[in-house]
């Protein structure tokens, strides 16, 4: 008589232990939310998604060694991720992804919310989920309509963590495609301060004068620096176009 062979006596009781215990946690999860959990219990959660039956908890440890931080978990590469001991690519790249659907998620709400961005607040509620876990930085044009509400957020560059490379020609050319009548320049900082440097005066110098010569207005610019916002607008160091001649 064929068939499979049984489990050996201590490996069923430790699936029915680890089962107990993902039971538990999801059983919490589902009554109390995140909010009381531990990060490595976070992890193990998200672990039960892509590793089936076998104890996460020793793996969502190794991480935390590895990376520090639960942030910095899910900001890793996914190839980095993949060589700690019990993650696979299929963990990684879920994992990975924890980060760039919650973006989606909030810029998705804030989207269809369809606020005019009259006020800095209002501009950074807008921008903060789409410069949120992103650990290069990134430069968007935010294109308006008359009423100051998005058409689209174009995604001009995306650089290094100490910069990105934005072209005037690039920037015209969104304004233009999005039939955009006033726009919002915004870029990140994602190690350091809000602060703007003297480059990036420079750049919105640069570009206000570029986008005047076509009638869009620059009606700010806001750096985001984790949870720092700077408005150049709300500073009062916005530049004004001068019209040549």
């Amino acid at each position: 008589m064929t068939g499979k062979p049984r489990k050996q006596e201590g490996e069923a009781s430790g699936e029915k232990l680890h089962g107990g215990h993902r039971g538990r946690l999801k059983s919490r999860f589902l009554k109390e939310g995140l909010d009381s959990f531990e990060d490595h219990q976070v992890l193990e959660l998200l672990l039960f998604q892509t590793i089936p039956r076998i104890d996460t908890n020793p793996i969502a440890h190794r991480l935390m060694q590895r990376f520090g931080s639960l942030s910095s978990v899910l900001e890793a590469d996914p190839r980095d991720l993949a060589s700690v001991e019990g993650i696979g690519l299929n963990a990684a790249a879920f994992l990975s992804m924890i980060p760039q659907l919650t973006r989606r998620y909030f810029h998705d709400r804030v989207r269809h919310s369809r606020k005019a961005l009259n006020t800095s607040e209002a501009a950074a509620e807008y921008l903060a989920p789409l410069m949120a876990g992103r650990p290069e930085e990134v430069f968007y044009l935010v294109c308006l309509d008359s009423q100051l509400k998005v058409l689209y957020p174009a995604l001009i560059s995306e650089g290094t963590v100490k910069d990105a490379l934005v072209h005037p020609r690039h920037v015209i050319e969104a304004a233009v495609r999005h039939k955009a009548a006033s726009v919002i320049l915004a870029h990140n900082h994602p190690a350091g301060s809000a602060k703007p440097s003297t480059h990036d005066h420079r750049l919105t110098r640069n570009l206000v004068q570029a986008l005047g010569g076509i009638n869009v207005q620059v009606v700010d610019h806001i750096i985001v620096a984790g949870e720092q916002i700077y408005s150049f607008q709300r500073e009062g160091v916005l530049p004004g176009y001068e019209a040549a001649g």
